[in-house]
């Protein structure tokens, strides 16, 4: 885990370093500009050695001329006694030779050191310039800024010495054609005397001229070829700084025609306004003088396009070698998307500390627990929220799986959905498990997880986001308990209601026994005794008692505590069973009972008592919405038939007061009530049990007075 910061003013100055560190490197080309490979290596030691207060920098460089290596040693000033630098370089060219790619390394018994922690750079993407090495004798170096600064140094260097090298072999070049143009032009001038002086010998003088103005046009041919392959633009003067050549690269930046600029004063054509006048006066002193302050150097400067554009260009100019008044030639080269680069890198790297630095933040500050684990679950990191959770630090953590926490009964699904993840088969899967904790309680956490793809560095990895929903799981189990607490509670208040229904239904059948059993007792008293018509008569008895253990027992059926117990039923059966219980209450309220069943409905799949408890509630429902209504007849019709998608349909319509516009949404919200003595919890229990079936309970305004309350259930496919 990285280490924080101590505040922001501290990381905005360890930033504001890094910056200046970085336009220090950055500046470093323009002090080796021209130089050759020695001077560019003997710059960046010395720079790297002060700005990164290192205690040893060494360059090892390839010689342009074979196999060989020239060593350059810079020592900071902890060095006591300083070791020769023949010795350290023996030392640290060993170390190189095991592995170029190598790591930061402790090294130990270096001359004059007992430990240091050294690092290597390669001068060119395969090391083929040769290689850096920065030591320090801290044990976190390099730090990340520094391992940035330090990479954008060798970078420099490595373009330093490899523009160094292409300079010298375009000079090397230039300096054979002006060698060979001369070595011709002296050729010529000979055989000009020797003509003149031997006119005798005309035709063979005239088979040399020729020849030699044979070897003079493949000679102009051949740099001809050369100005018009050129990638770099090549202008050529005159001793008044007039424009004698511009080549096809330079018709290309500048969109000049060749010959619209041929004669010219470069000054006019390609120097911008505001540096022609130094131009000028440079140039003057150069003829007058000698001095010069460009020749032979590379040098960045503006140049002025055909069409007002000023571009970037990097210039170097040379004086050709010749008798007679001088001529230059200056090699040019568009350096605007060099440039663009580099603001873009540097940009790039930016913008990567940002992001960095907002994902470090996210990371530790996130509420929700974040993971990164390997493609076999050991994990890699674990913010602070995540260790919270499951009580482990984060090298704990380290040490394991995160199989290993997860309780063993989800283990077997966790893997499943993790293969699938790798393999393709879904982007990402979210997972309630439950973790153990290190102390050995468990937490519930709901999972999202992904992968993140891999490069050729880095393998790919997983991320998953934990939130702890034990608090959740926890409420849910409460509210099912609640709802089935209140659920009984509801048929226990019914019973109230219908204790006067129950009572007349079941005091029938009792007044039909004990009138039986009187008529009875008379005819076995008779003389002789009516056997025939006892018999007749204790089977009415019978008849009656059982009647009465049929309602008793629906009765205890039907406000009995009991889990729910899907079983195939018939909905008209169900319906009617409630019917019977209520009709005693309905006709002491006169209320007038329809009854509308379809007759041939599938059966649904359901628990017969909780479903019944449903429909008692609607009827009861009905039956007091009426209870007011004077003007009308209390008509409840109770109505069953087949609905769409393979439900039946069940609706109780009552003649009552209606719904009212602003109650309309709260209906089923638990303990809201409309009635002076409810307890607001029939239809909010009545909605859950239905959805626990599977179906739906709504209610809708009547076109005329009152309301209608219905539900559906699924069919029992299986029937």
């Amino acid at each position: 885990m990285a280490v924080q910061p101590e505040s922001a003013a501290e990381e905005v100055r360890r930033l504001r370093r890094c910056m200046n560190d970085l336009v220090s490197i950055l500046a470093l080309p323009a002090t080796w500009t021209g130089g050759g490979p020695s001077q560019i290596v003997d710059n960046l030691l010395d720079a790297l050695l002060q700005i990164l207060n290192l205690d040893l920098v060494y360059a090892r460089l390839k010689s342009s001329g074979g196999p060989a290596f020239t060593e350059t040693v810079r020592l900071g000033a902890g060095w006591e006694p300083k070791p020769r630098p023949e010795d350290l370089g023996s030392r640290i060219r060993a170390w190189l030779e095991e592995d170029s790619q190598k790591p930061p390394a402790l090294v130990t018994n270096l001359p004059g050191k007992s430990a240091i922690t050294l690092v290597s750079f390669p001068l060119g993407l395969h090391a083929e310039i040769g290689a850096i090495v920065a030591g320090c004798e801290r044990a976190d170096f390099p730090a990340q800024t520094e391992r940035v600064v330090l990479n954008m140094a060798v970078n420099q260097a490595s373009i330093g010495l490899q523009e160094s090298g292409l300079l010298t072999a375009q000079t090397r070049i230039a300096r054979e054609l002006d060698r060979q143009v001369a070595e011709r032009t002296t050729e010529l001038a000979a055989t000009n005397e020797e003509l003149r002086k031997e006119i005798a010998e005309r035709k063979l003088a005239e088979e040399r001229l020729r020849q030699d103005e044979a070897d003079l046009k493949r000679s102009e041919a051949h740099k001809t070829a050369i100005l018009n392959s050129s990638l770099d633009c090549i202008v050529g003067m005159d001793c008044e700084g007039c424009i004698t050549e511009f080549n096809p690269a330079a018709e290309r930046v500048f969109g000049y025609d060749r010959e619209s600029v041929l004669g010219k004063h470069l000054a006019e054509v390609i120097v911008p306004r505001s540096l022609r006048a130094m131009h000028r006066a440079g140039f003057a002193r150069h003829l007058a003088t000698g001095e010069s302050r460009v020749l032979g150097r590379r040098i960045e400067m503006t140049a002025l396009c055909a069409d007002g554009r000023e571009i970037p260009v990097e210039i170097a100019i040379t004086r050709v070698e010749q008798e007679g008044p001088p001529s230059f030639t200056g090699y040019l080269r568009d350096i605007t998307e060099r440039k663009r680069n580099e603001e873009a890198l540097f940009e790039t790297h930016a913008e990567l500390a940002r992001s960095e630095e907002r994902w470090r933040s996210m990371f530790e500050n996130s509420a929700v627990g974040i993971v990164l684990t390997d493609v076999n679950g050991r994990f890699i990191a674990a913010n602070p929220a995540f260790q919270n959770m499951v009580g482990y630090e984060e090298d704990e953590l380290k040490q394991i799986t995160f199989f290993e926490i997860t309780v063993e009964e989800d283990r077997n699904l966790n893997r499943v959905l993790v293969q699938e993840l790798l393999e393709g088969k879904r982007g990402q899967f979210q997972f309630e498990k439950q973790y153990r904790r290190k102390n050995g309680s468990t937490v519930w956490v709901r999972n999202s997880v992904s992968t993140v793809p891999g490069s050729e560095r880095e393998p790919r990895f997983l991320i998953a986001l934990s939130e702890d929903v034990t608090e959740r799981h926890a409420a849910e189990e409460a509210l099912n308990r609640t709802r089935s607490e209140l659920a009984h509670m509801a048929r226990v208040t019914t019973l109230s209601a219908l204790t006067a229904s129950i009572a007349h239904e079941v005091n029938q059948p009792l007044s039909g026994i004990v009138t039986n059993a009187s008529t009875c007792l008379r005819m076995l008293d008779a003389d002789p005794p009516n056997l025939e018509g006892a018999r007749e008569t204790v089977r009415r008895i019978i008849r009656d008692g059982n009647r009465a253990s049929e309602v008793v027992a629906r009765l205890r059926t039907l406000y009995g505590r009991r889990e729910l117990a899907p079983e195939p039923m018939d909905l008209n059966e169900a319906t009617r069973e409630v019917i019977s219980l209520s009709l005693g209450e309905l006709e002491r309220n006169r209320v007038i009972l329809r009854q509308e069943l379809a007759e041939g409905l599938p059966p649904v799949m359901g628990d017969r008592i909780q479903v019944q408890q449903v429909i008692l509630n609607l009827i009861r429902n009905g039956s007091d919405a009426m209870s007011e209504v004077d003007d009308r007849p209390r008509e409840l019709t109770v109505k069953t038939d087949m609905a769409e998608a393979g439900s039946v349909h069940l609706s109780v319509k009552d003649a009552g007061v209606g719904i009212h516009p602003g109650v309309e949404s709260k209906l089923f919200e638990p303990f809201y009530t409309t009635k002076s003595d409810g307890m607001g919890i029939g239809l909010s229990v009545s909605r859950s049990i239905i959805e626990s079936h599977h179906g739906r309970l709504w209610a809708v305004r009547n076109e005329g007075p009152g309301a209608t309350f219905s539900l559906s259930i699924p069919c029992n496919t299986n029937a």
